[in-house]
């Protein structure tokens, strides 16, 4: 059995989903694939389970009834990777903005160290292509903010490419996130942090979507600019529960 789980969250992503599966199982390092999809009405998941014959025993699937957000998803992911005991646990985006060449990267950072492995766009300069100046400025400013509230080391703690070792997603309360958008993203690595665990960027460069439509949002900006706060004070004020 492969000692590597990436998870992949799908909404309405027929257009990248074949693409993406193929690429990740042609790398020579041996990946598992879990797509957890929110009943997509567009048929993602039957596009997955169409290709679960020829993948068999390394291509996963699981349908959740609604659209309950990208936190949640990955939460369902990483329970299901901890109950069948995969070691390394990736995050990674349908739409090809995260290539999948880099997951060795990733993976092998944590072989030499580190706990939580992220893919960082910022850790040397800004690495993003296709986004416009607007959308680098908010990302770029939001780590920035996020950095100086929670205290964090951590250039990109928004990125969405991350390994966690199977001991980190054990010892965090899971239950206990409360962020389902990207601010998900933070809390994951705040919560590590707070841990001591070994959080390590790997440098790469991201591509925005050329398929599909972004599931960026107002509620989600919100989400992470006044949430980061709320999330800190909790942390100050409710120890136990982090």
């Amino acid at each position: 059995m492969a000692d590597s789980l990436v998870i992949i969250p799908t909404f309405n992503e027929i257009e990248n989903i074949e693409l993406i599966i193929h690429s990740v199982f042609a790398l020579e390092q041996d990946f598992h694939i879990l797509v957890v999809d929110d009943n997509s009405p567009d048929g993602t998941a039957d596009a997955v389970k169409a290709l679960q014959e020829q993948y068999l025993n390394k291509l996963f699937l699981e349908v959740r009834r609604d659209k309950s957000g990208l936190g949640t998803a990955y939460i369902h992911g990483f329970k299901w990777a901890i109950e069948k005991k995969y070691e390394y646990i990736f995050e990674m985006d349908a739409d090809f903005s995260h290539a999948p060449t880099d997951l060795i990267k990733l993976r092998q950072a944590c072989i030499e160290g580190a706990d939580v492995a992220v893919g960082s766009r910022y850790k040397k300069g800004i690495n993003v292509v296709n986004w416009p100046l607007h959308r680098i400025l908010l990302s770029y400013g939001a780590s920035f903010y996020v950095k100086l509230i929670t205290g964090m080391r951590v250039h990109d703690p928004t990125a969405g490419f991350v390994c966690y070792r199977r001991k980190v997603l054990e010892t965090i309360n899971l239950d206990s996130i409360k962020f389902i958008g990207y601010a998900f993203q933070i809390e994951m690595k705040f919560r590590a942090h707070l841990q001591d665990y070994k959080i390590e960027e790997v440098p790469i460069i991201f591509t925005d979507r050329i398929r599909g439509k972004s599931k960026m949002s107002a509620s989600i900006i919100n989400e992470a600019v006044f949430g980061v706060l709320q999330m800190k004070l909790r942390s100050l004020f409710h120890k136990k529960k982090f």
